[in-house]
Formats: C-alpha cells, sequence, structure tokens
C-alpha cells in the first residue's frame, strides 16, 4: 500500500466517522436526547478533523516523497 493509499483509507474512516456522527446528532435533537447530541457534535468534530489532517499531510515539509528542485 502506498503511502497516499494509506492516507485516503484514513480519510475515509474520518468521513464514515463524520457521517455517523451527523446521523447520532440528528437523532439526538429529534428525540430530545441531550447525550446523544452531544457525542454526535463529538463524534462531528473529530471525524472532519481526522479527513483534514489525513488529506493535507501531503503539504507538510519533509513529508513528501518527491524532491523539489532548488531554484537559485
Amino acid at each position: 500500500m502506498k503511502k497516499s493509499e494509506r492516507r485516503v483509507a484514513i480519510a475515509l474512516v474520518g468521513v464514515a466517522l463524520w457521517l455517523s456522527g451527523l446521523y447520532t446528532t440528528i437523532v439526538g435533537l429529534l428525540y430530545d436526547r441531550p447525550a446523544e447530541f452531544r457525542y454526535g457534535v463529538l463524534a462531528i468534530f473529530f471525524g472532519v478533523a481526522i479527513a483534514v489532517i489525513a488529506l493535507n499531510l501531503i503539504s507538510i515539509p519533509g513529508l513528501s516523497s518527491k524532491k523539489k528542485p532548488i531554484s537559485r
């Protein structure tokens, strides 16, 4: 598995967590369950954070496998 494929797989887990958090939040709002609502919102935040971090790792210096030529 290449590094980019691993990042996409991790981002997919983050998106799945985000979607499950969205579902849990909506159910918590509809049926007036405060704890379920809070855990859903927490899952949304973690899911979005995982997806963003996984997809933006390529922009961190030193982690990219491609070497950029130094312009002088």
